[in-house]
């Protein structure tokens, strides 16, 4: 069966991910990866999060695909060895360096980053002969290109879903040019994401109504998940060590329901599975390079429109079955009388809230405090860690 892949920026992330249904997650260690901002993971956590993840049969991937430098090259090997000792699954590196090593002087499996552009079947078949178990191919490959790279007979993965990058599979340094944050050594500034104003020969300002930006749409290859599973890809990657709890247990719970549906040939109704992801993410979401049909219609560049909605309400943090009350922490605004539904692994909830409890049990109407505790009763148990969001399907 194909490995659905989540990212996992902090431990809790990690849980949640696994829980919704992910078979495996990559994450960062504080040193040699390419999310410098995400709180990612010391020693303990990373012992944690790997012993959690076994006792799941669910695997941990670590990335080791910073871009090194002289200053860095003699503190690898340490590294590499602690990362063996806890028994990560596989690293997930782009220099040469890193990799020859790893595979040198360690059994750590190793698999090729994203990071390192591989677009191509003779370089697959370079780092085949290398010794690396996996490929992450660049994102900016067609479907015919993928399936010329699966001869070759190394393990394949891809990117699902997720922000895209303006430069060639993250190769970018405008962030390092205008800013000083390397994004090849994880301090990305997303300056592809500022607006800018466009000039004329004479320095004269011809954006003034529409300031221009290269800003890529969102990746999300919904609709081809049956078509890649039947492609016998090995893994499909979801991006987003940056993102929240909700947008990951919603992107990794929306997937896991199409990816089953294919291996127990049953019916989905896959166009509310996209209407729910399409209201995750503040970005709009495409088929990007996939189809072959990549063109202008996959950047913004004037009058982008980045609107966050406030679908998510709360999260579940314990229920009472005695007394039906649900405790939840409060996320966006929510009152008496909305349409809201409690979604989990495995099950989803629909409700119309009738009475809100504050914590000292007052009946109050509405909550728009940030993190307010509150209780609502519910007949059907829901369960730590289950979230409450406005209910799809009334929008």
């Amino acid at each position: 069966m194909t490995e659905l892949l989540a990212p996992a920026g902090d431990l809790e992330r990690l849980k949640i991910a696994l829980l919704y249904g992910a078979d495996a997650v990559y994450i960062g260690g504080l040193a040699f990866g390419l999310r410098a901002n995400a709180i990612n993971f010391n020693e303990e956590d990373m012992k944690s999060a790997i012993e959690y993840a076994h006792k799941l049969n669910k695997k941990v991937y670590v990335t080791v695909n910073i871009l090194l430098h002289n200053k860095e090259s003699n503190l690898l090997i340490n590294y590499l060895k602690k990362l063996e000792e806890l028994k990560v699954d596989a690293i997930i590196a782009s220099d040469l360096y890193v990799i020859t090593q790893a595979l040198e002087k360690t059994n750590l499996e190793v698999h090729v980053s994203t990071q390192a552009s591989t677009t191509n079947v003779e370089t697959v078949k370079f780092y085949k002969e290398l010794g690396v178990k996996r490929i992450v191919l660049a994102r900016e490959l067609n479907k015919d290109e993928i399936n010329q790279i699966q001869k070759i007979g190394l393990d394949i993965e891809i990117f699902i879903h997720g922000a895209m990058c303006a430069g060639y599979s993250g190769r970018c340094v405008l962030s390092n040019y205008l800013t000083l944050r390397d994004a090849n050594r994880g301090g990305c500034s997303q300056i592809c994401r500022w607006d800018f104003d466009l000039l004329d020969e004479d320095k004269n300002i011809i954006t003034k109504d529409k300031n221009f930006t290269f800003c890529t749409k969102d990746l999300s290859l919904i609709n081809s998940i049956y078509d890649i599973c039947k492609m016998g890809i090995n893994s499909l990657k979801i991006e987003g060590r940056m993102r929240s709890t909700y947008y990951i247990a919603t992107v990794v719970s929306c997937y896991r329901k199409i990816i089953d549906s294919y291996y127990n040939n049953c019916k989905i109704d896959l166009k509310h599975v996209k209407k729910v992801l399409d209201r995750v993410a503040n970005r709009e979401s495409i088929v990007q390079f996939f189809d072959g049909n990549y063109g202008k219609d996959c950047n913004y560049y004037n009058n982008r429109e980045e609107i966050s909605n406030q679908d998510f309400l709360g999260e579940v943090i314990s229920y009472d079955e005695k007394t039906n009350l649900v405790k939840i922490q409060q996320r966006n605004y929510f009152k008496k009388g909305d349409y809201v539904e409690f979604f989990g692994p495995n099950k989803t909830i629909k409700y119309q809230i009738n009475e809100i409890f504050d914590e000292d049990m007052n009946i109050i109407d509405v909550v728009n405090h940030p993190k307010q505790i509150v209780y609502l009763k519910i007949d059907e148990e829901v369960l730590p860690h289950d979230f409450m969001r406005i209910d799809i399907d009334k929008i």
